[in-house]
């Protein structure tokens, strides 16, 4: 894991095209911004978590037979 240091306002760059700014630092909670391609999705890690949960617990649920019929309408 890369480790940075920031101060408010400043950035960090990922790749060409997503930039994280530091937007407040207030006790122990950090504010930032991320700008990036509507294709790729940033999700805050609770969120992220609850997604993979609600998808696992739909595929083990989940019928077949009506995923196929769906298509059907």
């Amino acid at each position: 894991m890369l480790i940075l240091s920031r101060k408010t306002n400043q950035k960090i760059r990922v790749g060409d095209s997503i930039e994280i700014t530091v937007i407040e630092v207030r006790g122990d909670q950090v504010k930032i911004g991320v700008e990036a391609p509507r294709s790729v999705k940033v999700f805050r890690e609770e969120i992220y978590d609850e997604i993979q949960r609600e998808n696992k617990a739909a595929l083990a649920t989940g019928n077949i037979d009506s995923l196929a019929q769906l298509g059907l309408k």
